[in-house]
């Protein structure tokens, strides 16, 4: 009954730090997992025809032990990235892989390497243990997770985190992820939940806003001022839409690359104006397979420089990676940055260096982000100045549903995942912040 005890106490929005204390942990939680022995079961299928709902499994899996800085999470809400799709897919390599080498780390990373990998690299939810030598944060605490997780034994990570020799990205890089019940985290992992959002709209920005937030606004990103031209490839979705609303927050000019009017509707519906909507002008960067076609370039960039009134992009936001990023390189004005975070359409980019070297252009990679991104992120999610971006949520029985809908690009904006929250709509602890903001919040619903 222990699950239950859990879900009641959250679900009451009354019980004390000494309560969660006190609630008996379960020896089992159910979770979405993968299993080892099942890597081959895509072989001889393309990437596209690779089928989520066929690999992910609801399990019951035992607790964790718990080690020091760590946190036991009820997992409220979670959410579906594209390294959720990667890992079921076994691409580009089975995270199986990852599981066994931090397992060689140390005695305690050992509880990593199991034959199962649970998923998810977001959550919302309520703390419900820490281990020894945390401070912060207590049994009770309302929280959401950014996916950094590090060891910070080195030098090299202590001027930037993402730096750090073993920095892995939870739920992907190591087990125990927020695609179930109860979650295992570093305690350096857990920020404030906002008090005006719903739990699934809480555990929605994590992972994709830090990363627009690091890619696009920080130094050690694209370092964006007032004033730039941006160009967003796949503006409406998961990532491109928190760099959407970077750039009109902080006085940027973002041109919005989509797929459909549906998704132009929703990047208008943000406040942006120059829109490209590249199936319905039909640009084929690719000849075939193996040739792009540089003239499709020269169309696209005479087409930036018609909406914005002759200039070319100072910043590009990449994250498709082969099908776009030859145009990226060749748009991008002289001496402007192309930063890219990903490789959705495959992980082999070709570009003319000519472009680059000659134009004193940059490519800029970009991953995830370290704490203090991570943390400023969320403090402008908490602050009503970036708003989630939730279109749909499935139940945790259906998350293979959910991945096979990112998979496909069947979606608008993230897909969320309740795990304990028994419904949409809970947890909203800051009506009156939430009043402020229901149009922006709801707007990827409503469209």
């Amino acid at each position: 009954m222990s699950i239950n005890e859990i879900r009641a106490a959250v679900l009451s929005g009354t019980a004390t730090s000494q309560d969660y204390a006190n609630l008996p942990l379960p020896d089992s939680y159910r979770a979405v997992t993968v299993h080892a022995d099942e890597v081959g079961m895509f072989e001889g299928q393309t990437t596209w025809e690779k089928d989520p709902r066929k690999s992910l499994h609801l399990d019951e899996v035992a607790l964790p032990e718990l080690g020091p800085g760590e946190a036991l999470v009820a997992v409220m809400a979670s959410a579906i990235n594209y390294n959720t799709v990667w890992t079921s897919i076994f691409e580009p390599v089975p995270t199986f892989a990852f599981l066994r080498k931090y397992g060689r780390l140390s005695e305690l990373t050992k509880r990593h390497d199991l034959p199962y990998h649970i998923l998810g690299s977001d959550l919302a939810g309520v703390v419900l243990r820490t281990g020894p030598g945390v401070n912060k944060w207590k049994a009770g605490d309302e929280v959401v997770a950014h996916c950094l997780s590090v060891e910070l034994e080195d030098a090299a990570g202590h001027n930037d985190t993402m730096l750090d020799p073993e920095q892995r990205i939870w739920g992907f890089e190591t087990n125990f992820g927020g695609l179930a019940e109860i979650a295992l985290v570093k305690t350096n992992q857990l920020m404030p939940k906002p008090d005006h959002l719903t739990w699934e709209e809480a555990a929605s920005p994590g992972l994709v806003n830090s990363t627009a937030y690091r890619q696009l606004v920080s130094r050690n990103g694209a370092g964006m001022k007032q004033g730039d031209v941006v160009l967003i490839w796949g503006a409406s979705g998961g990532l491109g839409s928190y760099a959407t609303q970077y750039a009109l927050n902080g006085g940027a000019i973002p041109v919005c690359v989509v797929s459909s009017p549906q998704k132009a509707e929703i990047c208008r519906a943000m406040g942006a104006e120059l829109i490209i909507d590249r199936n319905a002008e039909e640009y084929r960067f690719w000849s075939d397979p193996q040739t792009q076609n540089p003239k499709e370039w020269q169309r696209f960039g005479a087409r930036i420089r018609e909406l914005t009134g002759g200039e070319d992009p100072d910043i590009v936001f990449e994250h498709p990676g082969r099908e776009t990023f030859g145009a990226s390189v060749y748009v991008a004005r002289r001496g402007g940055t192309i930063v890219t975070c990903a490789s959705t359409s495959g992980f082999q980019h070709e570009y003319d260096n000519r472009y680059l070297w000659m134009n004193l252009k940059r490519i800029v990679g970009s991953h995830f982000a370290n704490y203090r991104e991570a943390w400023e992120a969320n403090r402008l999610i908490q602050k009503g100045m970036i708003h989630p971006t939730l279109s749909r949520s499935y139940s945790l029985e259906n998350a293979g549903q959910a991945a096979f809908d990112v998979h496909r690009n069947l979606h608008q904006g993230k897909v969320g995942v309740l795990c304990l929250a028994p419904g949409e709509g809970l947890g909203v602890r800051d009506a009156a912040l939430r009043d402020r903001h229901r149009s922006e919040i709801d707007r990827f619903r409503d469209v």
